[in-house]
């Protein structure tokens, strides 16, 4: 799956570059909406910044669904309904607002190749962590040959920290991506969470907490860590 992100920060062009390129996907980036039109060869999904330096992105967006049935996720600090409305009804298949988390935005790309591509493949759907393994499409866990079973919630947390091992997840994020995304609630019921989750991976060390930011994954099975492998 090859993925196109036009963005003219390139701040935050690198670092969904390389968020995706982790991930599995083959990823690049160009700054201007006339550098999307002439990509060569077409992706297969567009993150589509609004805010470009030479054509709005709705103009963008237009164009591309004009020609195409490229998935087209707006990613943008434009949270107004009106630019949500006229995105959408120039073609965007989602529309996400910045800031916002690795796991949400791969979830997003997952769900709308599903529905682009409903009898094609949807991205990659296995994640592995040394001997951990989590399927994406049937929700099964296991950590070497043994199964383990674990609550919706327990598998959004544990997705959050797979996606991007060895990085900081904030309780926030986890919160926004396995309860809702404008959770306003007790953050303890994080922890109860994370403590049956540990007690059921039974891999000591693998949720690590990193006090006052957040949890991540730590090392594979004792070894140095490193990104999920698909």
């Amino acid at each position: 799956m090859r993925v196109l992100v036009v963005e003219d920060d390139t701040g935050i062009a690198d670092l969904l570059v390389r968020g995706l390129r982790r991930a599995g996907y083959t990823a690049e980036s160009v700054s201007t909406g006339r550098q999307a039109l002439a990509a060569v060869p077409e992706p297969d999904v567009v993150l589509l910044d609004l805010g470009l330096p030479d054509l709005d992105g709705v103009e963008v967006c237009r164009r591309l669904r004009s020609r195409s049935d490229v998935a087209i996720i707006v990613v943008t600090a434009r949270g107004e309904e009106g630019d949500r409305v006229a995105a959408l009804d120039e073609g965007a298949d989602d529309y996400l607002v910045k800031p916002f988390g690795l796991a949400e935005l791969l979830a997003r790309i997952r769900a709308v190749l599903r529905r682009v591509h409903p009898v094609g493949p949807a991205g990659p759907e296995v994640l592995r962590h040394g001997s951990l393994e989590m399927d994406l499409r049937t929700h099964k866990v296991t950590v070497g040959q043994r199964e383990v079973a674990l609550t919706p919630k327990e598998f959004d947390i544990l997705e959050a920290l797979a996606v991007d091992p060895g990085r900081v997840v904030t309780r926030q994020e986890i919160l926004e991506r396995a309860w809702d995304a404008h959770w306003y609630g007790p953050t303890k019921v994080l922890d109860v969470h994370i403590a049956a989750l540990r007690r059921k991976l039974d891999a000591p060390g693998l949720v690590e907490t990193v006090y006052g930011r957040g949890f991540r994954l730590g090392p594979p099975d004792g070894d140095a860590a490193g990104p999920a492998q698909r």
